[in-house]
């Protein structure tokens, strides 16, 4: 298993400036966060199950910029109909990245389907997804970053990590129109 803020990190290390980077809430944000203050970074603070759908927006309505989602496992099986969404529209721009502890992190570590049977990566094959990994060793993440970089999506990736209670690194602003208006401009321009 992987640690998730160094794989986050890495993930995004020489980043293209055409990269949007979407963080569902908790843990995924704080790892975004801690990975570098971007404007090319959108962070969720709530709005659980939403990263994923928002992220297909986003892919949908900038097709020449490209949208990474970093998101829980919590959060993705929170919303699994998004995953046959996103096949079925096919965005090439797309990767989903999923950083599965097993846990809900953000409510007492309560474990989630993950940790028994559910199979993330089958369950994104299932839904329509052509190219999909399950990652869990960091010699693995080189495949990943090309695929975020510049490869034809859609992409779906499970990274199986620790599971640990890290420092929280907030995000640029808490401030919704402020965040909105600063990922809007770094979006569009």
């Amino acid at each position: 298993m992987l640690h998730r803020r160094p794989t986050v990190k890495t993930l995004l290390e020489d980043r293209a400036t055409n990269l949007l980077a979407v963080a569902g809430l908790g843990s995924s944000t704080w790892d975004l966060s801690a990975a570098g203050n971007s404007p090319n970074n959108f962070c969720f603070i709530g709005a659980m199950g939403q990263a994923a759908p928002f992220a297909l927006g986003l892919a949908l309505a900038q097709p020449q910029k490209r949208v990474v989602l970093f998101t829980g496992d919590g959060e993705i099986l929170m919303s699994l109909g998004i995953l046959a969404t996103i096949a079925n529209q096919q965005p090439a721009n797309l990767c989903i990245v999923v950083l599965d502890n097993e846990v809900y992190g953000e409510t007492g570590g309560q474990p989630t389907a993950t940790a028994g049977l559910a199979d993330l990566e089958s369950i994104a094959k299932g839904a329509g997804f052509r190219s999909t990994c399950t990652i869990t060793k960091e010699s693995e993440l080189g495949r990943l970053k090309n695929a975020i970089s510049g490869a034809t999506g859609p992409h779906f990736a499970n990274i199986k990590i620790v599971s640990e209670s890290l420092p929280l690194v907030f995000p640029y602003s808490f401030d919704g129109v402020t965040a909105v208006n600063r990922f809007r401009e770094a979006a569009t321009g």
